[in-house]
C-alpha cells in the first residue's frame, strides 16, 4: 500500500505540520470562515437581495474586468521584464531591479496619490493628453494602472528565478539543431517559464481584485461607472451594515475562487505538458 506520507529524512513532520495548519487556520481558514458564518446567519435570500443589484454587479464587474486585464498585461510585461534583468547586462540594472519592488514597500494610498497627481488633468502627463481628449484618471484606464502598478512585481519576482536557472547551453543547442530564435523562445523556453509565469499572473490578479488604496484617488468613485466592489464593502461597513459587507465580500469570495481555481488546473496541465515533452 501507498503511503500517505511520504518519508523524509528530516525529521519533525508532527511539529512541522502542526504549526502550518495552526497558523494556516488563524490567518486564512478561520477570517474566511468567520465571513461565510456572517453571510449564511444573514440568510442566503437576503445575502441575494443585496448583491443582486446593479450597482453592486456593475462594481464586481468593473473589477474582476479591469483586474484581469491588468493581470493579463503583467504577464506578458512582467516576463519580459525578469527576462531582460536575468540575460541583458546594462547600465542602470541594478536600480531598475531595485525600483521593481518599489510598489511593495511604497504604501498603496501614497501610489495612488502619486498616479492621480501623474494622470489628473492638471498632472504631469494628464496636462499632456489632455488637448487630444485623452482622460486617464477618474477613469477606467486610471483603475488599470493603478492596479497594473501593484501587481507588475508579483510576475517579475516569481518568473525571475526561473528564468536565471535556465542554462543558456539549452538554447545553444536548440540553435545547434537550426532552430530558429522564434521557435526556441515557442517551444524551448517558453514552457519552462510558463509554470512560474501563471502563477504570478494568479498572484497578480488576486492583488489586483482587493486592491483598494491606489485605487480609491484615481477612480474618482463614480457609481456604476468607476466604482469598484472593494469600496462598496468600505461603505458597509462604514454604515455598521455588516451583513450587506459580508454579502458583498462573499460574491467576491466566490468569483475568485472560480477564477483561481482555473488558473492552478492550467498550471497543472501546463506541467504536465512540460513533463511529457
Amino acid at each position: 500500500m501507498r503511503p500517505f506520507v511520504r518519508p523524509s529524512p528530516m525529521p519533525g513532520l508532527g511539529l512541522s505540520l502542526g504549526i502550518t495548519l495552526t497558523m494556516l487556520s488563524l490567518v486564512v481558514l478561520l477570517p474566511m470562515a468567520a465571513l461565510l458564518w456572517q453571510g449564511a446567519s444573514f440568510g442566503i435570500g437576503p445575502m441575494w437581495d443585496v448583491i443582486d443589484r446593479e450597482r453592486v454587479w456593475k462594481a464586481l464587474l468593473l473589477s474582476f474586468r479591469v483586474a484581469f486585464f491588468a493581470a493579463l498585461f503583467n504577464l506578458v510585461f512582467g516576463v519580459l521584464l525578469a527576462w531582460v534583468l536575468v540575460r541583458y547586462d546594462f547600465p542602470g540594472r541594478r536600480l531598475v531591479d531595485a525600483a521593481v519592488d518599489l510598489p511593495f514597500a511604497l504604501p498603496t494610498a501614497v501610489a495612488g496619490i502619486a498616479l492621480t497627481a501623474l494622470y489628473a488633468p492638471n498632472g504631469l502627463f494628464g496636462s499632456w493628453l489632455k488637448p487630444y481628449g485623452i482622460k486617464i484618471a477618474y477613469t477606467e484606464w486610471g483603475i488599470l494602472i493603478a492596479l497594473i502598478f501593484v501587481g507588475l512585481p508579483f510576475v517579475t519576482r516569481t518568473v525571475q528565478p526561473v528564468a536565471e536557472e535556465i542554462d543558456r547551453e539549452v538554447e545553444e543547442a536548440s540553435a545547434t539543431l537550426g532552430a530558429s530564435r522564434v521557435y526556441t523562445l515557442c517551444r524551448v523556453i517558453a514552457p519552462m517559464l510558463a509554470p512560474a509565469a501563471l502563477t504570478g499572473f494568479a498572484l497578480a490578479l488576486a492583488r489586483a481584485v482587493g486592491e483598494y488604496g491606489s485605487v480609491i484617488f484615481i477612480a474618482g468613485n463614480i457609481p456604476m461607472k468607476t466604482e469598484i466592489a472593494p469600496l462598496l464593502i468600505v461603505m458597509q461597513l462604514e454604515q455598521f451594515n455588516y451583513n450587506g459587507a459580508a454579502a458583498i465580500g462573499i460574491a467576491m469570495l466566490a468569483i475568485s475562487f472560480v477564477l483561481l481555481l482555473a488558473i492552478n488546473l492550467l498550471q497543472i496541465w501546463s506541467r504536465r505538458r512540460i513533463g511529457h515533452v
